[in-house]
């Protein structure tokens, strides 16, 4: 089997020598960059499975890094690491989805622990009993094709969009306790990811507007619910 190979982009030269060479001896082929613009060259060269940015670097920052990584790879995983903790820096991380975001100075077990966490879900088969669709007002969840048809035409989901819908849809009129969408969507409960699924939620939530007999409501201190009225 394959090592996992992550892009490790860290313009601190002796934290990036000491994360590549920490991950590589934890079983990683890692590739270090030392600014924004060497990273992004060197991803398009080559295929990873992981993205560590840190968010300050010179010629690319972070955040614009990751945003035109997604834009060629959607649903690659990316950790964002930052000297800041400001709020604003999450959420911005988040609406360019972020799948983690470590400030430092941080353990190296921390963060050896998120990836193995990130990678376990985002190599995890898809369940064998999982329907292909999902039906419910006017929408057709395309599942196996990450694809919302609505009466205002298709839309692409991105891999978390498409496992939370289909969660819920597959509890339709049932309530989602936060917990359990969390753990089984992201992984575990953490704060960041509760933050990072409010986010696709309102995603979503917009879609859904489409169909008046459909929506999402906030059950508080319980979950959610994905609720089919009768118009």
């Amino acid at each position: 089997m394959s090592k996992p190979k992550i892009l490790l982009a860290e313009d601190d030269p002796n934290l990036g020598d000491i994360l590549q060479e920490y991950l590589t001896m934890k079983g990683y082929e890692t590739l270090l960059c030392r600014d924004g613009e060497e990273a992004w060259n060197r991803f398009k060269k080559d295929a990873y499975q992981l993205c560590i940015l840190d968010v300050m670097m010179p010629k690319k920052d972070g955040f614009t890094l990751g945003k035109e990584i997604k834009k060629v790879q959607e649903d690659i995983p990316i950790i964002y690491l930052t000297a800041k903790n400001l709020k604003e820096d999450v959420i911005a991380g988040l609406k360019l989805g972020a799948d983690d975001y470590i400030t430092k100075p941080f353990s190296m077990e921390e963060l050896l622990l998120r990836i193995a966490a990130i990678l376990r879900r985002t190599t995890a088969k898809e369940e064998p009993k999982a329907l292909k669709t999902y039906s419910f007002g006017k929408f057709i969840l395309h599942y196996d094709r990450q694809m919302l048809q609505s009466p205002t035409g298709e839309h692409k989901l991105t891999s978390k969009e498409n496992e939370l819908l289909k969660l819920l849809a597959s509890e339709l009129n049932q309530t989602v306790s936060r917990s359990h969408a969390l753990k089984v969507i992201w992984g575990d409960d953490s704060y960041f990811n509760a933050r990072s699924m409010d986010v696709y939620l309102s995603k979503i939530r917009k879609l859904l507007k489409a169909d008046p007999t459909v929506e999402i409501i906030t059950l508080h201190g319980e979950g959610f619910k994905l609720v089919e009225t009768n118009a």
